[in-house]
């Protein structure tokens, strides 16, 4: 992989992951991802972040022709995880860098993951600034966005800063900047992200946004350690705007119906809530969990107003799908959501209540009533869905308007 200079002697020497489909085990990546590095070339040299192991190849040959010759003075280590930090212990055998700097939460999980022995490791709370020829690198933790450890390193004279995990997106391309790609979707791989790893740290980000903006950080250039790189300051005012966006987490006028069925009772139901829904002229996703990966109904969740939920009763609970569904969700803590629980039975019923329970635990507000039927819906029955359907849609609107 050839190295890529972002700024005058500032290289990109990371990793395309272009068959990356699923991140970290529990989130979609359909369109792949990269693992951002950066090399800055002053007086001394410095490392900022690795990649995943899998693609220590790409990494040290484009490393390599960065230096050029040179060898590694300083290596900064801004997250653990280890796609980032992969292939931080053969940069440590194969380079010998004189100095190593991570955030206070870092230098615990360094012992953690590495155990490391005789490394020249210095310890860098927020404020820390070191010299390493014209520039100077300044260091802030940014705790929680999204692991204890995470650090972000501004270089004043270039007014550049890495920002680790935030900011990113997961997009494989050949292309390095924002402003290269097509914008819509660029924002919408930027919020799925958002949705599945940064959103439950929310008030952590409004608090970091504000934190930022006191510094009075002159920002040319941010770089994420996924996706696109952000250039220009027009262009990390959006990155910025946008994260600022989400953490506020205001709704749209929009709700998702997410449901699992046996024989396709609870399916029926599903669809004439969403009738209802569309008469008071709301917005809506109909998902099936079993054609819709929990992380892709969760980037659906993340701007919907409300959240509509069906399954039928199976061994006096929920379906399996439905379960691990609301065990993300809660994971994830969306804020201000409107809810509502539908759903079949054969003989007990439970279905509707675990639903109901489920919902106010994530911290919805209900619409009653809910909608139970046994066995296979009738008129009735879908009658009933689809005034549940419009009471959740006129809770919306309402919301919405306030």
């Amino acid at each position: 992989m050839r190295p890529v200079e972002i700024k005058k002697d500032i290289f990109w020497v990371g990793a395309v992951d272009w068959n990356s489909r699923n991140f970290h085990g529990y989130s979609l990546s359909p369109q792949g991802t990269t693992y951002n590095a950066f090399l800055v070339k002053d007086q001394q040299t410095v490392l900022i972040d690795t990649v995943k192991h899998d693609f220590r190849g790409q990494f040290f040959c484009a490393l390599s022709k960065a230096l050029d010759g040179r060898g590694l003075d300083c290596l900064v280590v801004n997250h653990l995880e280890p796609d980032h930090a992969g292939c931080l212990a053969e940069v440590v055998e194969r380079f010998k860098p004189k100095r190593i700097f991570v955030s206070p939460m870092g230098e615990k999980s360094l012992a953690a993951h590495f155990h490391p022995q005789g490394w020249p490791i210095e310890v860098a709370p927020s404020g820390t600034k070191v010299s390493v020829g014209r520039r100077t690198l300044t260091f802030v933790e940014i705790r929680m966005l999204h692991w204890p450890d995470n650090m972000l390193t501004y270089i004043p004279e270039d007014a550049i800063a890495f920002t680790s995990d935030a900011f990113g997106q997961n997009w494989a391309t050949s292309e390095r900047f924002a402003d290269e790609v097509d914008r819509s979707t660029l924002t919408r791989l930027m919020a799925e992200y958002y949705a599945n790893i940064v959103l439950p740290y929310s008030p952590v980000v409004l608090k970091t946004l504000d934190a930022l903006a006191g510094m009075n950080l002159d920002l040319d250039m941010v770089c994420p350690d996924h996706g696109l790189i952000w250039r220009g300051r027009d262009e990390v005012a959006f990155a910025l705007g946008k994260y600022r966006e989400f953490a506020q987490q205001k709704p749209k006028n929009k709700a998702v119906i997410v449901y699992d069925t046996m024989w396709r009772s609870t399916e029926k139901m599903a669809l004439a809530a969403a009738e209802g829904l569309v008469a008071e002229g709301v917005g809506v996703r109909v998902m099936s969990l079993k054609h819709n990966h929990h992380s892709a109904v969760m980037s659906e969740v993340f701007d919907a107003a409300a959240v509509l939920v069906g399954s039928p009763t199976h061994n006096n609970g929920i379906l399996p799908l439905v379960a691990d569904m609301l065990t993300y969700m809660k994971g994830l803590r969306p804020q201000g959501k409107i809810g509502a629980a539908f759903g079949s039975f054969g003989w007990s019923g439970e279905c509707v209540k675990i639903l109901a329970e489920w919902l106010k635990d994530i911290g919805m507000e209900l619409v009653e009533p809910q909608v139970k039927v046994k066995h296979v819906p009738d008129h009735a029955a879908f009658q009933q869905c689809f005034d549940l359907g419009r009471a959740v849609g006129q809770a919306v609107k309402k919301k919405i308007s306030g």
